[in-house]
């Protein structure tokens, strides 16, 4: 509940490109656990915080910037995991950009310690920090620090003004 005791916008996850195969593909990098298993954990997370989740994958480039328009106004915060369209897409960071509600780019696996070619994600450049290589759990910790960053303007401020 708000100061005028409403629910709060909800929080928006949106997953890139090959994430609807988490917990099939590359195991030994991504772990087990599904994608629908994360969103259960994302909700029950968010919750707890007084917020809803709008949960959403999509393999396609052109649908994600839809939705972080989306996001605009009915979201009261954005967490996304580009997966690999964070290495390529100038559109995604120049939809990213155009919100004024904090965004958390989160990675499953720590992208520093990975390829070079990883290690720079232009979602990044829009993002007001990243959550990184806790497997499932990063979901959790973005989810956290977007109710924190939506909840308290001066979270907000902070880290629009570091943006």
């Amino acid at each position: 509940m708000d100061h005028h005791g409403r629910m709060p916008k909800p929080i928006h996850v949106l997953n890139g490109p090959n994430l609807n195969l988490l917990g099939l593909r590359e195991p030994h990098l991504y772990g087990t656990t599904t994608l629908d298993e994360v969103r259960e954990r994302v909700e029950a997370r968010a919750r707890s915080l007084g917020f809803e989740v709008v949960f959403r994958q999509s393999n396609h480039e052109g649908v994600l910037i839809d939705w972080i328009q989306a996001a605009r106004v009915e979201a009261s915060a954005l967490v996304i995991n580009p997966a690999g369209y964070g290495h390529t897409s100038i559109a995604l960071l120049d939809a990213l950009k155009t919100l004024t509600i904090p965004v958390v780019e989160c990675h499953l696996t720590n992208l520093a310690a990975r390829e070079d070619f990883r290690r720079h994600t232009f979602v990044s450049l829009a993002a007001t920090g990243q959550v990184t290589g806790f497997g499932p759990a990063s979901y959790e910790l973005a989810v956290e620090a977007a109710a924190r960053l939506a909840t308290s303007p001066s979270a907000a401020q902070d880290a629009q003004t570091s943006r």
